[in-house]
C-alpha cells in the first residue's frame, strides 16, 4: 500500500525536490560607506540572521566604491539593498526599488571632521582648501556638507576618496584639512582613529537610509524580510547585531517617508545612475 502511494506521488515529490533545489538566492547589497572588509564583518552576521528568520537564502553584497554601487543599483543587480536617502529617491524611480524599512528614532546628519590639533575652529578656515568626501552622491557626507559650504561662500576643491573610512583616515593623517562623513560611520571607527578627530560642524537631520527591495522580488518574500528587519530589536541577538551598526531598531517605511529628501531637488546623478561631472 505504501509502495503504491509512493509510486502515485513520486512525480509530485520530484517536482517539489526540483523546486527546492532551484530556490532563489537573494543578494543583500550594502552601500560601501566603509571598506568592503569592514562591511562584511559588520553585515554578514546580520544577513545570516535575516536568512534564518525568513527561511530564505540571502547573501551579503557590496561594491568597491559608491559610484560602482550606483551603477549596480541602476542595473537592478541587488535584490534587497541598504542605500542612502538620496539613492533611494533616484532608484525608487528606476529600476523601481521599493521601501521596506528604515532605522527607528533616527535622522541622518552629515558631519565635517578635522584633526583635533589642526587649529581649525570654524568653517571659514576651510576656504580655498582641498577637502575629502566619499563620493559625489554620498547624501549626508558629501551632498549636504558640500552644499552648505557653497551656501556660506566657502570655495573648496572636493577630493573623492571612495568611502567614509577613507575620509576619516585621510584627515587623521593630515592629507586633507577636513572631510565629510556621518555620525554612524564616525562612531564605528576604531577609538585610536576617532580620538584624533573633531566634529567641526553637523547638518540638520533627514530621513535615514532605506532598506528596499527590487520590484522583481515577490511580495511574500518582501514582507518576510520586512518583518525580520523590524523584529530584530525583539531578541538579544538581534539587538546586538543592530548595536554593531549603531542602530537602535528598525521600523516599516514607505516611499513618501523620503519626501524631505525629494524636496531638496538634488540632481547629482544622471539617468543611468552615474555621477554628473562637477
Amino acid at each position: 500500500m505504501v509502495k503504491q502511494a509512493l509510486i502515485k506521488w513520486w512525480p509530485v515529490l520530484l517536482i517539489l525536490v526540483a523546486q527546492a533545489s532551484m530556490a532563489k538566492t537573494y543578494t543583500f547589497g550594502v552601500v560601501p560607506q566603509q571598506s568592503a572588509s569592514k562591511l562584511a564583518q559588520l553585515w554578514t552576521p546580520i544577513v545570516l540572521h535575516l536568512s534564518e528568520q525568513t527561511g530564505m537564502e540571502i547573501q551579503f553584497a557590496t561594491a568597491p566604491n559608491i559610484p560602482t554601487f550606483e551603477e549596480r543599483l541602476a542595473a537592478g543587480d541587488y535584490d534587497f539593498v541598504y542605500m542612502n536617502p538620496y539613492h533611494f529617491t533616484v532608484f525608487n524611480q528606476e529600476p523601481g526599488y521599493q521601501a521596506l524599512a528604515k532605522a527607528k528614532n533616527k535622522r541622518i546628519k552629515g558631519i565635517i571632521v578635522v584633526r583635533k590639533d589642526s587649529g581649525i575652529t570654524e568653517l571659514q578656515q576651510l576656504n580655498r582648501q582641498t577637502l575629502a568626501f566619499p563620493a559625489p552622491a554620498a547624501f549626508a557626507a558629501s551632498i549636504l556638507t558640500r552644499s552648505h559650504l557653497s551656501d556660506i561662500g566657502i570655495n573648496f576643491t572636493p577630493k573623492y576618496v571612495s568611502s567614509h573610512d577613507s575620509v576619516y583616515s585621510a584627515v587623521a593623517k593630515g592629507l586633507y584639512p577636513a572631510g565629510g562623513g556621518v555620525m554612524r560611520t564616525f562612531n564605528n571607527m576604531p577609538d585610536t582613529l576617532r580620538k584624533q578627530l573633531h566634529v567641526l560642524w553637523t547638518t540638520q537631520g533627514y530621513t535615514p537610509h532605506a532598506f528596499a527591495s527590487h520590484p522583481k522580488v515577490n511580495a511574500v518574500d518582501q514582507l518576510k524580510l520586512q518583518q525580520a528587519l523590524i523584529q530584530m530589536d525583539r531578541s538579544l541577538n538581534g539587538m546586538a547585531l543592530l548595536e554593531s551598526i549603531k542602530l537602535q531598531g528598525i521600523e516599516a517605511a514607505q516611499s513618501s517617508d523620503w519626501d524631505d529628501v525629494r524636496r531638496l531637488r538634488i540632481e547629482f546623478l544622471g539617468d543611468q545612475g552615474h555621477p554628473l561631472a562637477e
